[in-house]
């Protein structure tokens, strides 16, 4: 009776240790729930830092739901020129894994973070070496249609290269953003086609690339365009050679930076509005921030075309 009883105690312990161990293999093994956490999390949305919203709309638009986008300079009320760049700025370009900045001199504090934080395996998409330009070249990149072009184009190419596994949705998004683009270069066209060669002027070197673009001739003293922009006061000579060009009616428009404003520029739209020019302002970031960039930039060409109608009629 006594070995009976050893012996079931015995098979007792057998079957408990079976199935403590069985349990074990099972709660450590991976379910088909954690399997699928872990395919999610390897397609989250790629953390991406554009430097300035302009750019940041279009990488967004392009990304769509396969991306993260966070835009540090946005601030309609203040001078992008002037930005100060702080820890939680740091912190974002740390965690990125793609960023995008101007370049020429616009935005130095966000090319000083990507250098300290040295974030293996990011890429880091700088317009100005895209385009080939200078670091003193004008750094109003955006406002160049053809720049953009480029610049959506390597956005594009980039995004293929970090997640080849969303090619074809990424292909999808760049043809959709290239037709919505369409519509604000149509109307580039428009303007060139009307008024190609009219006399207009602007108080900073922002409007010059869509000058070009437009064949408006922007006859403002480029030292006086210039000096405000890198926030110098321009030389007096400018400052009298622009007057003039007001006071005599040369010039059919005056294009108005509203984020690099001084009291001689205020001084300057002041004696447009007495002239009888109209003012079209312009913007540094897209305005109002939550708007595409398409969206901003075909709404200020709308504003030249009505500006530059109003004064061809009353001539």
């Amino acid at each position: 009776m006594q070995k009976n009883t050893y012996l079931i105690v015995a098979v007792l312990v057998v079957v408990i240790l079976v199935a403590t161990l069985t349990g074990v293999y099972f709660t450590n093994r991976p379910s088909s729930s954690t399997s699928s956490t872990t395919t999610q999390s390897s397609t989250s949305p790629l953390q991406i830092v554009a430097a300035e919203n302009f750019w940041g709309s279009l990488i967004s638009q392009l990304g769509g739901t396969h991306v993260h986008v966070f835009s540090i300079v946005s601030d309609p009320n203040a001078d992008p020129h002037e930005y100060e760049s702080n820890s939680a700025d740091a912190q974002a370009i740390a965690n990125a894994s793609f960023v995008i900045v101007n370049g020429a001199g616009y935005d130095t504090w966000a090319l000083s973070l990507i250098g300290a934080d040295n974030t293996p395996n990011q890429k880091v998409l700088n317009v100005q070496e895209l385009i080939g330009q200078s670091i003193g070249a004008n750094p109003h990149f955006w406002y160049s249609p053809y720049y953009v072009n480029d610049t959506v184009k390597a956005m594009y190419s980039d995004l293929l290269s970090l997640d080849p596994a969303n090619a074809a949705y990424y292909q999808q998004q760049y043809v959709a953003l290239n037709a919505s683009l369409e519509v604000y270069n149509e109307r580039i066209g428009e303007i060139r086609q009307q008024f190609g060669g009219t006399k207009v002027a602007s108080t900073e070197s922002i409007f010059e690339y869509l000058a070009n673009a437009t064949g408006l001739d922007l006859i403002s003293p480029p030292a006086f365009m210039e000096a405000v922009a890198e926030g110098n006061d321009p030389p007096a000579q400018s400052v009298v050679q622009f007057e003039q060009q007001i006071q005599n009616g040369s010039v059919s428009v005056l294009v108005y930076n509203e984020q690099t404003v001084t009291p001689l520029t205020q001084s300057v739209k002041a004696l447009a509005a007495q002239k009888g020019i109209p003012i079209v302002g312009v913007t540094e970031t897209i305005q109002p921030p939550d708007v595409a960039f398409q969206t901003w930039m075909n709404a200020e060409l709308l504003t030249l075309q009505n500006a530059l109608n109003q004064q061809a009629l009353g001539q």
